[in-house]
């Protein structure tokens, strides 16, 4: 009764938990705004990055789940350590370290070698002829496990070069600064902190790569009247260094080299129109800026 249940756990909770982890990059994806700039199909091979890996460390954690009772070793811990270690590294130390098959005294029940000729226990002559064929089965025991292990990996690596080959072709990336698309950065930036607080984007950064594009959606309550203002402070500009204000609205674009302002920028909104407008700094090797922009 208890392995039937422990049976529906894992054919009920295994597809349930899977389905969860799909409808929450969905979810995540459509409330993102396509994770801000990235196709679709970004999120699809990541899910099945995470499916197939998970499939993967569960059918080769099965296998060795099963080699371990017929070894009469810890089989939970086994099976344990290769999902959580990934089957590249448990199996590898499972292989190195398993037990060798052996088989019971058939006088005094004692595990003795496959290849003893006598129990070291009680010396009983040991028969051969059907523990070897016994033996030769078990070594491609549940060998579906093994294929469908090694299927899900394939699987898992053909999603992976597909991630890997589209982020660096930049196919499905939208990258373009004056697009109304929010827009996708690959780059990366070490930041202090950056907030949006009652309509004021503070943004204070260390460092960002060359070409990093931040960005936040404001609202243009009254564009006759409405204006941006921009205070932003660079401490460290080096040669060929700049930070550029970009705002987007759709075919509207206006650009202002915000580099090394000596006060607030203050910029009319009348030639946009009420509604959200894309906010946008490029990034060119300033440091330990401060950034602080509002509509008022």
């Amino acid at each position: 009764m208890n392995k039937n249940v422990g049976k529906m756990l894992v054919y009920i909770g295994i597809p349930i938990v899977l389905l969860i982890v799909v409808l929450r990059f969905v979810l995540f994806y459509f409330r993102s705004d396509g994770f801000n700039g990235m196709s679709l199909i970004f999120p699809i091979l990541a899910i099945g990055i995470l499916i197939f890996a998970l499939l993967m460390s569960g059918f080769f954690a099965a296998w060795v789940y099963q080699d371990c009772k017929i070894r009469n070793d810890d089989d939970i811990l086994w099976a344990i350590i290769t999902f959580f270690t990934t089957p590249f590294i448990g199996l590898l130390v499972y292989f190195l370290r398993r037990s060798e098959v052996k088989q019971s005294c058939a006088a005094c029940g004692h595990l003795v070698s496959l290849r003893a000729k006598y129990c070291e226990e009680c010396g009983f002559k040991i028969e051969h002829k059907e523990e070897m064929n016994d033996m030769e089965m078990k070594q491609t025991h549940h060998i579906g496990y093994i294929v469908m292990g090694t299927i899900s990996m394939v699987l898992m690596i053909s999603c992976l070069t597909g991630f890997i080959v589209s982020a660096v072709s930049g196919k499905g990336i939208n990258s373009d600064i004056t697009s109304n698309d929010r827009i996708w950065n690959i780059g990366s930036i070490s930041m202090n902190y950056e907030i949006l607080k009652d309509g004021v984007w503070t943004l204070d950064f260390k460092s960002a790569s060359d070409g990093f594009i931040a960005q936040e959606d404001m609202i243009i309550n009254n564009a006759e009247a409405d204006i941006l203002y921009a205070d932003i402070s660079c401490g460290i500009v080096p040669d060929h260094s700049s930070i550029t204000l970009y705002l987007v609205q759709g075919d509207m674009v206006k650009f202002f080299d915000v580099t090394d302002l000596s006060e607030t920028l203050e910029y009319s909104l009348d030639e946009f129109e009420n509604g959200e407008i894309h906010v946008r700094l490029l990034i060119e090797g300033v440091e330990d800026t401060i950034s602080k922009i509002y509509i008022k």
